[in-house]
């Protein structure tokens, strides 16, 4: 699944030792907002040092976010996480509910001219009353 809008938030730095590994990680969460009608907002984490820095996310930065949803059980009660797995800087001037942007042709994949749409015919005696 993926996301796009603008990064409104930087939630703090998140860091451990895992008691499973003995590694230590690093996480940090961030808001998203859509610029649809009526916006709406997404809490997502990055998860390891490496990520972090190579996605070098910035408040105000317009971004498309790609991230797998999955639910946990913790004492009977169900969370949610939604990880971010790619992270990419939307082009400038660009907004992912604007205008909408025709698809690029699949390489290999025919394409054929359109018709022009036939002139409508005057008082013709096919012409149907609806």
């Amino acid at each position: 699944m993926e996301i796009t809008g603008k990064i409104t938030h930087a939630l703090e730095l998140r860091s451990g030792t895992s008691t499973r590994t003995g590694n230590e990680w690093k996480s940090q969460s961030f808001v998203i907002e859509t610029h649809e009608q009526y916006p709406r907002r997404c809490v997502f984490d990055v998860f390891g040092e490496d990520r972090l820095r190579e996605f070098n996310i910035q408040v105000g930065e317009e971004m498309t976010v790609s991230f797998d949803i999955d639910a946990r059980e913790y004492n009977g009660r169900w969370f949610n996480s939604v990880r971010a797995w790619k992270v990419e800087r939307t082009p400038a001037g660009a907004s992912a509910y604007g205008a909408p942007v025709a698809p690029a042709p699949v390489a290999g994949t025919p394409t054929y001219p359109t018709a022009p749409a036939p002139a409508p015919e005057e008082g013709g005696a096919d012409d149907l009353p609806f």
